[in-house]
């Protein structure tokens, strides 16, 4: 223990705490970001995408790049998954304005998403194939991990210590009755299938159209009350690091996220991914496709991560994340912060398009001028549609109207929020 002055009155401060304060005074490295995929192929319907350096936040500045890894689980067709993985990335960088710090980088980054997932849907449903993806979504700049998803490709974190995180939903209507009301309350029916003359059969679908899924890219004939809405979660890893696990449900049907763990702890990231594929296969065979992503963020010249110290080896599930407070912005300092800590700093999965375009973006400077929120294409004056019911009012409140869409993004949003009657399937 050690003992410090504050207001003129001796405080005990730990001396683990000052020594945290010591070493995270100084700058924190950049993390050595490493990736290894394992799929086992049954329909050809899964696809990766693996960028190391994806891009870079000031062009030309490669001490700004960041890392991007992506899951899309196809169904009914390639087609959504194959389209997603070309354009999602390019739709997400074309939601970002230019000439933003890091700071306000990474905390527009989670509107951005929304924007990238709705345009590369409706882009997508306007070419009228009736495929459609899970999408899950991983986005690392230096410490920070970003994840945006639909579907049930799920995404958990592995803190140094050994800790569970989960940073994606799963929107399977057996594991989510929020979303089994909101898809009822637009109209459609959720139920299992129902065999003529039999019990009913199978997990929970959505009628018209049998996908078990709430979220997805595509499927434009099961009906708008499926919709490309992600949750997006936001954390800040310590400079401990952690390591990541994406995969199809090929791997979560057979395997719990402890499983997963377990099988591949101490492995590199390639082997490690391998392992969870075959631990994965081993006990029913090949059944659906079975892709697995493992990166690995670590502390640089770290070249292989090592066993976590769990107490008496069972894994801490933790899904409660330490907040951010909202009046700092990624601080690297954080009084009495353990080493290994995972902070939280945003999380949001409504499927209200409106509310996740607007929410914690007041600032005008976070959006292009003059430009629709959702794809981009400029706006003449007075033509874009305001997402706020009240624009005048909200004016008032924080100086604009904004953020605006123009005709055919804000019918698209009003078909996600269930403000139109669902379209014939």
């Amino acid at each position: 223990m050690a003992m410090t002055a504050a207001a003129g009155a001796a405080v005990t401060v730990p001396l683990g705490v000052l020594l945290r304060r010591e070493v995270t005074s100084e700058r924190m490295e950049r993390p050595d970001v490493l990736c290894g995929e394992a799929a086992r192929s049954r329909k050809g319907e899964d696809f990766t995408l693996l960028l190391a350096e994806a891009g870079e936040r000031v062009a030309g500045d490669p001490s700004t790049s960041f890392s991007v890894f992506a899951l899309f689980d196809g169904h009914n067709g390639s087609g959504a998954a194959m389209y997603a993985k070309k354009n999602l990335l390019n739709n997400l960088l074309r939601a970002i304005p230019s000439g933003l710090s890091r700071d306000e980088w990474l905390a527009v980054l989670p509107r951005a998403l929304v924007a990238a997932f709705v345009k590369t849907d409706k882009d997508f449903q306007a070419v009228a194939e009736t495929s459609g993806t899970t999408v899950t979504f991983v986005v690392i700049d230096e410490w920070v991990v970003t994840v945006a998803s639909v579907g049930d490709s799920r995404c958990i974190l592995e803190s140094a210590d050994g800790s569970l995180y989960h940073l994606s939903a799963d929107h399977r209507f057996d594991s989510n009755q929020d979303e089994v009301q909101r898809v009822t309350a637009c109209g459609s029916k959720v139920g299992k299938l129902n065999l003529v003359g039999g019990p009913e059969v199978g997990p929970l679908r959505c009628w018209p159209g049998g996908l078990c899924l709430s979220r997805s890219i595509g499927d434009m004939d099961v009906g708008e009350c499926i919709i490309p809405v992600p949750h997006v979660k936001q954390v800040k890893l310590s400079n401990a690091g952690g390591r990541i696990i994406i995969a199809s449900d090929g791997v979560w049907d057979d395997l719990t996220f402890e499983m997963a763990l377990e099988c591949s702890r101490g492995f590199p990231s390639d082997i490690a991914a391998n392992r969870i594929v075959n631990e994965a296969i081993q006990p029913r065979g090949l059944r659906d496709d079975t892709t697995c992503i493992v990166v690995d963020i670590l502390p640089p010249e770290k070249l292989a991560p090592s066993p976590p110290t769990k107490r008496q080896g069972k894994i801490v599930f933790n899904n409660m994340f330490r907040r951010k407070h909202t009046d700092v912005s990624f601080i690297l300092d954080r009084e009495y912060a353990e080493p290994d800590e995972v902070e939280e700093i945003f999380d949001d999965g409504s499927a209200m398009l409106s509310k996740r375009l607007a929410a914690g973006y007041a600032l005008q400077s976070m959006f292009e001028p003059f430009s629709c929120a959702v794809c981009q294409v400029q706006l003449k004056a007075g033509q874009g549609i305001s997402v706020h019911s009240n624009p005048l009012q909200h004016e008032k409140l924080q100086g604009w109207q904004g953020p605006f869409l123009c005709q055919s993004c804000n019918e698209k949003k009003d078909a996600i929020e269930g403000k139109r009657p669902p379209r014939d399937s």
